[in-house]
């Protein structure tokens, strides 16, 4: 009696870890989706999803639906137009803050030569129609240089950020576009398989 209780419980206990085991599988499968989640999670999912079926040779393969193939191939491509969209307005971007940075480099460049001349007049000193001492129009004219300064060190810096988020754009672009080609070939190799596969099924048939 101890025994047959002792099997028993053992036997619950192992169905109960198979249960959970093969609930965690199909939880997993669940959170995959073909027209959501990451490229690499889509591809995913139709792996997952695709028909097994043993070759003549003894080799396993997998059937996947041409509806699948395609919907894939609409979402990479979607994926590189955002990907080129977001590189186009980055580079946008990069150009205008170039601009602006010339632009600030000239107006920084007639601010020096208009100090300089200033300095050489040493006592009449004007500045916007009014006379002042040499002290304080120094002081009026640095100040502007410096608030020009800030100006174009902090353009310098969103120019920076850009250029950074430019190549990392470009770094995504090419793994995107790698993996696209790696997926792209491995489809094609599967659907020359299946293709063969079916055609030696025929060829079966017809003799």
């Amino acid at each position: 009696m101890k025994f047959l209780t002792k099997v028993i419980v053992i036997l619950l206990v192992t169905f109960s870890f198979q249960t959970v085991i093969a609930q965690t599988d199909t939880d997993e499968e669940d959170k995959l989706s073909l027209n959501s989640g990451t490229i690499d999670s889509q591809f995913e999912y139709v792996f997952q999803k695709s028909g097994n079926f043993k070759g003549t040779n003894g080799q396993n393969y997998k059937a996947v639906k041409y509806a699948w193939l395609l919907d894939l191939k609409s979402h990479v491509l979607d994926s590189l137009k955002t990907t080129y969209a977001d590189l186009e307005n980055s580079e946008k971007v990069v150009g205008n803050q170039i601009k602006e940075i010339e632009d600030l480099k000239t107006k920084l460049a007639n601010t020096q030569s208009n100090l300089e001349q200033t300095d050489s007049e040493k006592n009449n000193m004007a500045l916007l129609g009014m006379q002042t001492s040499k002290t304080n129009y120094n002081v009026i004219m640095w100040s502007i240089i410096a608030a020009l300064l800030a100006f174009l060190l902090f353009f310098i810096y969103k120019f920076k950020g850009s250029n950074s988020s430019t190549r990392e754009a470009k770094h995504k672009l090419q793994e995107v576009e790698t993996e696209f080609e790696e997926h792209r070939r491995n489809a094609l190799e599967r659907e020359q398989k299946v293709r063969r596969q079916l055609q030696d099924e025929l060829n079966k048939h017809k003799s």
